[in-house]
């Protein structure tokens, strides 16, 4: 059995390996998506990571495709209570932005979609810095407050803003986030490594990475020469364009080869052992990627493994 992992200072308690909601509805339709939410449940993944905005982007859709998706596969299912649905607000098209309005009837319509009365993890997707954080936590509060969500977190948030909302609550006595959901990999650690990273670990709170294979470069699929069939295929590509993605790319190799573990595997592995993450976000668009991201549970690096992958993505 899996040992699963505390969300912050919440009773929330999550496999180490989030699955990412993004492809439902999207590159991945209901079926093989049905068929990817069993495969993780029926290896003891049990968190969920989606939003309303997925997938707006996708020609014909308006947001909320995953959620539906999801809503439907939980529906199917009599253990709801087994199950930690994260989703975020503020991104969704006809939902932008964080007033105490936009929140209130967006949480109601991702209810809607996911067909539940709660939303275990509640998300603002991206800070707005137009609308004061006492606005937005209040807002949050009252959904804590009123039963429809059990704990609230940030995803894109600077700093100070992060700070200055932790204060709030605080202060005032409402709902305070848990967790952080930071863009952070092996060749992406300015982007959380810095003062962010510092607020977390003072305050607490849980990491939950997304990007964690850096939309697929650090699976290992991405080679010169090679051609790789995905829609996010240009963006991972660039990683071989700089020093730090080959030499991270060598390591991960060396690694993988001796563990006998995939590469996937490691890369997520070297990122569930960094402070303060409880959860790297992992996407499978199919039931066979899935168990190289599983694995993670099962796989702990050793200091020297974790120090040479760090070294690389220096």
């Amino acid at each position: 059995m899996t040992s699963l992992r505390r969300l912050g200072s919440s009773d929330l308690q999550v496999f180490p390996l989030a699955l990412g909601g993004n492809v439902f509805g999207w590159t991945a339709d209901e079926a093989q998506s049905f068929a990817v939410l069993d495969a993780y449940a029926a290896a003891g993944g049990n968190f969920i990571d989606t939003a309303d905005a997925y997938s707006a982007w996708v020609p014909g859709n308006e947001g909320g495709e995953s959620e539906i998706v999801i809503g439907k596969w939980l529906a199917a299912r009599s253990d709801r209570s087994d199950i930690v649905v994260a989703t975020k607000v503020g991104a969704h098209p006809a939902y932008k932005g964080l007033s105490a309005t936009t929140i209130k009837a967006a949480a109601e319509q991702s209810l809607r979609r996911l067909g539940t009365d709660h939303i275990d993890l509640y998300y603002t997707h991206f800070d707005d810095e137009t609308v004061p954080v006492e606005e937005i936590i209040t807002a949050l509060d009252q959904l804590v407050k009123d039963g429809k969500v059990r704990a609230i977190a940030a995803s894109n948030i600077s700093p100070e803003r992060l700070q200055a909302s932790l204060d709030f609550s605080e202060r005032e006595g409402l709902a305070r986030y848990v967790a952080l959901q930071p863009h952070y990999n092996l060749v992406s650690r300015d982007t959380y490594e810095n003062e962010l990273q510092d607020t977390a670990a003072r305050a607490g709170l849980a990491a939950v990475p997304y990007s964690a294979l850096a939309s697929g470069f650090l699976t290992g699929k991405y080679r010169p020469g090679t051609s790789v069939e995905s829609a996010r295929a240009e963006k991972a590509g660039r990683h071989l364009e700089s020093e730090r993605g080959r030499k991270v790319l060598a390591a991960l190799d060396k690694v993988a080869q001796e563990r006998g573990a995939e590469i996937a595997t490691v890369a997520l592995a070297w990122l569930a052992a960094r402070p303060t993450v409880a959860a790297p976000i992992a996407s499978a668009r199919t039931v066979d990627q899935l168990p190289a991201l599983v694995a993670v549970a099962g796989l702990r690096l050793t200091e020297q493994e974790l120090a040479e992958l760090t070294e690389a993505s220096a």
